[in-house]
């Protein structure tokens, strides 16, 4: 009965730790906390704190952006060399899914790129579609016959955090990107996502505004500010359910050896009375 009455004892405390322990369990793992995190307890489709308007859809060149440049008609025209060009691409395809075998041509601080066999072209404020179009009418006039210029900014990218298919950087290849597509690039949510909780962090990082989206409410897929911009950072949440799990295993691998440790000592002590 001594034996049976201890092991009762310290499985009743273990029981109370751990309760206590997973109280607020999800916010502890949750990265980016905001005070008004709370909504995402009654959100129905889109929330906004801090709204800044709504962006340009179409992004606006900008210096240092690494432009991808090639000829669509001619696959060897901006192809990778192997020479030092092709550095700003290198390091942009570690992010998922990038523009492969393509070299990059950053844009100067006077706001022009300078490419092959045309020299400079000034580009900033433009944007992708603008861009391309401009240097096609270039190289059509100079050197290529009826070429079509694929343009890409390989630098612009978005962060995925959390329950996601995949975490990481996600390259923004397109004008447009939407939030759904970037969650089938990561091969979409986890089984332990809570479809409610989804997060993202836009524009200035002191004062950020934060996008709050419901994903069970197809009518959230209707909010243009789910049109993702360079740098957002997309957070989603485990179910409060799973968060727990998770909490209550980690402490389960810390009881049972001093569980253990108790009924090792109470036999002993049982025997040697």
């Amino acid at each position: 009965m001594p034996y049976l009455k201890s092991r009762f004892n310290f499985l009743f405390l273990s029981i109370i730790i751990v309760s206590l322990a997973s109280c607020g369990v999800r916010k502890e793992r949750t990265l980016f906390n905001a005070p008004s995190d709370i909504v995402t307890d009654t959100i129905k489709q889109v929330y906004v704190v801090n709204d800044q308007g709504i962006s340009d859809a179409y992004y606006k060149i900008k210096v240092n952006d690494q432009l991808a440049i090639r000829n669509v008609q001619n696959f060897e025209f901006g192809a990778t060399t192997g020479s030092s060009a092709n550095t700003g691409a290198n390091n942009n395809q570690n992010a998922q899914g990038g523009i492969q075998n393509v070299l990059s041509y950053p844009v100067d601080l006077d706001g022009k790129v300078n490419l092959p066999a045309i020299g400079k072209i000034e580009v900033a404020g433009l944007s992708r579609r603008e861009a391309a179009i401009k240097i096609q009418d270039i190289y059509k006039t100079k050197l290529l016959k009826e070429p079509i210029i694929e343009l890409s900014v390989v630098n612009l990218k978005v962060t995925l955090l959390g329950e996601f298919g995949k975490q990481g950087n996600f390259l923004l290849e397109r004008d447009n990107t939407t939030l759904i597509d970037i969650i089938g690039e990561a091969g979409g949510i986890s089984k332990s996502a809570d479809p409610k909780t989804l997060k993202i962090i836009r524009g200035d990082r002191a004062n950020p505004e934060l996008i709050y989206v419901n994903l069970n409410d197809i009518n959230s897929l209707a909010s243009k500010k789910l049109i993702l911009q360079n740098h957002d950072i997309i957070v989603l949440q485990p179910t409060k359910s799973a968060a727990t799990s998770d909490k209550l295993q980690s402490l389960n691998n810390i009881l049972q050896p001093l569980l253990v440790v108790v009924n090792l000592a109470v036999l002993i002590f049982t025997v040697t009375r």
